[in-house]
């Protein structure tokens, strides 16, 4: 076990701990619990590349950890009337897309390299920083502006990765939505040689 991968094991084991603040309105034991878990997703990553302890286990283990954390953060916050029931909708309903295409594409690939996109990235970023203003908001005063733009931008970021991951999906697996193979995918299969190996940014 990896030191990496055991920091991101601790996360995941963290997110039944915010979960149960959130649900008792213990708003300051969850905002410290979730600000934990954002610099330790830092930390891992920056000491796998350090120390070259990059593992195939923890490509999967560290995103997997970020959509435990925010999926379960959008629906209890959704629950408690915290933010709008249709942001976390959005959210579920874009990771289980995600898990789904990669369960189809593995079913289909023999290796399955995932990557994070920067649309994917950014989407994350906006998700993590509207938990965070969610938390924060009976100690520091934002105005309702502020929760309006993050939500709206952050529903829409979502749609757009949401879309970007479907497009990647596609031309990942060389057909077009028809579901038949192409003769540019087939084209551009040959030539990157994914016959049964290939990388799906997410």
């Amino acid at each position: 076990m990896t030191v990496p991968n055991l920091i991101t094991i601790i996360r995941i084991i963290l997110t039944p701990v915010f979960i149960i603040s959130l649900m008792g309105e213990q708003f300051l034991t969850a905002l410290i619990i979730f600000l934990a878990c954002g610099v330790s997703d830092g930390i891992d990553g920056m000491v796998a590349r350090l120390f070259k302890q990059k593992s195939r286990l923890g490509t999967f283990l560290d995103p997997l950890a970020d959509k435990i954390l925010l999926v379960s953060s959008y629906v209890v916050l959704a629950v408690i009337h915290s933010l709008p029931g249709w942001l976390a909708v959005m959210v579920l309903a874009r990771d289980f897309l995600i898990l789904l295409g990669v369960l189809i594409i593995s079913l289909n690939r023999v290796d399955l390299k995932v990557k994070p996109s920067i649309v994917s990235k950014v989407n994350t970023c906006f998700q993590f920083i509207t938990v965070l203003a969610v938390l924060s908001q009976p100690y520091l005063a934002f105005r309702p502006l502020l929760y309006n733009f993050l939500f709206y931008t952050t529903g829409l970021l979502t749609v757009i990765s949401g879309l970007h991951y479907i497009y990647l999906w596609f031309g990942f697996m060389g057909e077009g939505p028809n579901g038949r193979k192409n003769s540019k995918g087939a084209a551009a299969d040959r030539t990157r040689g994914l016959g049964s190996k290939g990388e799906l940014e997410e």
